[in-house]
Parts: structure tokens; C-alpha cells; sequence
């Protein structure tokens, strides 16, 4: 196979059926997406069996067990496939809605629309089911998408586009409106990132490495996160009940995920008090703590280096810091921050609303833990990720930030004078 050509090829059809996307009603989209729906869970068997080879395959390949498991289709997670799209066709479709419609003096009315963002192009690892998580918001947001799976879950991933296909198919949308790729050489991902003729963003979702490479080479605009290195700050005037519940739940509800905290940080003047309950919290969970020489004289710690303040752990490991005071702890976080997650945890208005404006992350908390830092959790229904960026999309980036606005001019005739 021709790596560069069958990706060209991908291109010119995923860019056809982005334009026959912007013609389709929000209830065919969703016809499109309950009948992907249907065809996921009428083809149990066969995504059982094709999840089944690739499983073999990692065995032989050495995956270790929670690559594995990310890897595996069970039951519940088909069920959790089906119903994902179910929830994403009964969300509102952000296509089409015009909004700050004003006449201007000459008599014409100007306007936004929002519109789909073309062809995305989406690549990532591991887990299967982010082929349906991906496919079902670009659909919704009118757009053709690209997704390029990891080659430990090609079978997976040819049966789920099967019945992709098949639902579009059902619904009268061209099946070129999701595409997966097919071949499992590394080459791909290098032609996705530069298809700017075809593709208008790319979305890399994985490990530190494929980010990193996509941020460098890629020639077609990417929403991505690089790190996610979330910080809590127990201020002085926190709620120790509240402290101690959000430190504890926001790093061990889950360690591999992005919004999970890697760093603490605890004002001095409460340290004392948050530091040794903690502690034995976080030892019976068996997390091991790093921390500053200021954190040594409340708790055992192994040393901490400059090095782990920098560190997304995604384990049971935490580093903690002892500080003065607000300023010092938001002179850490600017420094050693990936602009992920922060909270603070305080009873002090005027520090809470300084803390929100200051920090410059993509999502800034009071108390509440990191772990809330979520698509679903913000109430967007889905999300096709998390973006650190500043420009188009920031924070989790559900179906509005899979779309633009363009200006409309709305006139009868009217010439300008």
C-alpha cells in the first residue's frame, strides 16, 4: 500500500462529505447516530471476536495488564458505546444557531452563525471505544472526521467502523463522513498531520510522545494537552473537612487520567493540622508521597526534586509542597503548572475570586477536586478532549468547540453608499 496516496485519498473523500455534512438537519444526524447505536449492539459477536485478536496480539506483544485492560471490549463497555450515543443524538446541535443579530445603520443585519469546523482528524491509542466517543461528536457537530486508532486495535476498530458505516448508511449520510484508517503503518499519523488541504484540525489523544511529535510536525492546526500536572491548594482559611475530602478523592479516585492531582499544596499555617490525617489517609491507599523540606517536619516524605514538581505522575505517587502562603502557592503553579487543572481550597472570598483570576489554567476551581475537570462532568455531554491552548478551544472541548462561527450579512437589496 501506498501510505501517501491512501491518505490523500482519505482526504479528498472525508472533505467531500464534509460538504454534503453542511446540508444535513440535526434529526437526520441524529437518525445517523441511534442507527450506529443499533448496529454496535446488534454486532456483539463480532466486535467480541475482533477484540478477541487483538487481545492475543497484545499478550504476544508484551502489553502489560493495564494497556490490557484499556484495550478490552467488555459488555459493559459496548453498553457504555450505545448508550454514548444516544446521549450525544439527544444533545442540542450547535449548527445553524445565529446569534448577535443587529441592524447596522445602513439597513443590513450582521450576525454569527456557528458552523461545523470541516475535517477532523483525530488520532489516538489504545482504547477502542474512543473511535465511537470521536465519530458520534463529529457527526453531531456536522463534521467529517479522520481517526487514525493505535495498530494494538485495528481489529477493534474495523468492526466498530463497520457499523459506523452501516448506520450512516441506514440513515442516508455518506459513510465517507467517518473514516477509519486501515493501515497500521506509522507512516499515517505523518501524512494526517500535513493533509492541510483536507484536514482543518487534528486532535491527538495518547502519551506525552505522540502529543509532542504532532505538536512539532504537524501543519494542520491540533487542539491538544500536553501534560496534566494539577495542583490543590489548601489555603489557611480552608475548611479542613472539605481539604482533606477534595486532596484525597482528586488524587486516588483514579491515578492514570489527566485531571488527577499530582501536586499538593498546603499552607503552612494549617499544615500541621492537614499534613499527618492525610498522610495516613494517602498511605492506605498505598500512594507515595515526595515533598519539600518544609513538608519533612510534619510527615515522612521521600525527598522531593525539581523534577517532580515538573512530573505528571499518572500513579500512585504525590508530591507535596509546604508554602507561606496564596502568592507563593500560585508562584509554584505558574511555574511548574501544564495549565491543566487547578483548585484552591479556601473559605476566603476575596482569595477565591483572586485565585480564578490569576491562575492561568484551563479550568480553575473552588473547592472542588480536579477529578471534576471533564466533559461530562461540565455538563457538555461528551468530550473529544482536553485543550490547553488558548486559542479556538480551552479546557474540555465537546461539541461546540468541534465548531466556528462565521459571519452573515443579511440584506434586500441593499448596495453600500
Amino acid at each position: 500500500m501506498n501510505v501517501q496516496e491512501y491518505m490523500h485519498g482519505l482526504g479528498h473523500k472525508a472533505r467531500r462529505a464534509a460538504r454534503q455534512l453542511a446540508g444535513v438537519t440535526s434529526g437526520e444526524k441524529n437518525a445517523a447516530l441511534l442507527s450506529i447505536a443499533e448496529a454496535l449492539n446488534s454486532a456483539r459477536t463480532a466486535l467480541e471476536a475482533a477484540n478477541a485478536k487483538d487481545l492475543e496480539q497484545g499478550v504476544k506483544n508484551g502489553l502489560d495488564a493495564p494497556l490490557l485492560d484499556r484495550l478490552r471490549l467488555t459488555p459493559a463497555v459496548v453498553d457504555g458505546m450505545v448508550e454514548g450515543l444516544r446521549q450525544v443524538a439527544n444533545l442540542p446541535d450547535p449548527c445553524g444557531e445565529i446569534t448577535d443579530l443587529s441592524y447596522r445603520p445602513s439597513g443590513i443585519q450582521v450576525g454569527k452563525m456557528r458552523v461545523p469546523l470541516g475535517v477532523v482528524g483525530i488520532i489516538y491509542e489504545s482504547r477502542p471505544n474512543v473511535t465511537i466517543d470521536a465519530a458520534s461528536l463529529c457527526l453531531k457537530s456536522g463534521n467529517a472526521t479522520i481517526l487514525r486508532g493505535g495498530s494494538e486495535a485495528i481489529h477493534s476498530n474495523r468492526a466498530i467502523a463497520d457499523c459506523i458505516a452501516q448506520g450512516l448508511s441506514e440513515a442516508g449520510l455518506p459513510v465517507d463522513a467517518v473514516q477509519v484508517v486501515e493501515t497500521t503503518d506509522r507512516a499515517a499519523v505523518g501524512e494526517l498531520i500535513t493533509l492541510s488541504e483536507y484536514v482543518d484540525v487534528i486532535v491527538p489523544r495518547g502519551g506525552k510522545s505522540l502529543i509532542e511529535r504532532v505538536s512539532r510536525d504537524a501543519t494542520v492546526a491540533v487542539i491538544k494537552h500536553l501534560d496534566g500536572i494539577c495542583h490543590v491548594y489548601v489555603d489557611d482559611k480552608a475548611d479542613l473537612k472539605k481539604a482533606f475530602d477534595i486532596a484525597l478523592n482528586a488524587k486516588t479516585h483514579r491515578y492514570g487520567v489527566c485531571n488527577a492531582m499530582e501536586t499538593l499544596l498546603v499552607a503552612e499555617a494549617v499544615a500541621a493540622e492537614v499534613l499527618p490525617e492525610l498522610a495516613g489517609a494517602y498511605e492506605e491507599k498505598g500512594v507515595e508521597l515526595r515533598g519539600c523540606e518544609r513538608t519533612a517536619r510534619f510527615i515522612s516524605v521521600k525527598p522531593a526534586s525539581d523534577e517532580d514538581w515538573a512530573t505528571e505522575y499518572l500513579a500512585p505517587v504525590l508530591s507535596i509542597r509546604t508554602v507561606d502562603d496564596m502568592a507563593e502557592a500560585m508562584a509554584h503553579i505558574e511555574q511548574y503548572s501544564s495549565r491543566h487543572t487547578e483548585s484552591i481550597v479556601t473559605e476566603d472570598y476575596t482569595r477565591a475570586r483572586r485565585f480564578l483570576s490569576e491562575v492561568d489554567s484551563s479550568t480553575v476551581m473552588v473547592n472542588a477536586s480536579t477529578r471534576f475537570a471533564d466533559g461530562f462532568e461540565f455538563g457538555l455531554g461528551a468530550e473529544i478532549g482536553i485543550s490547553t491552548d488558548k486559542i479556538h478551544a480551552r479546557g474540555p472541548v465537546g461539541l461546540l468547540g468541534l465548531t466556528s462561527q462565521k459571519w452573515i450579512v443579511l440584506g434586500d437589496g441593499h448596495i453600500r453608499q
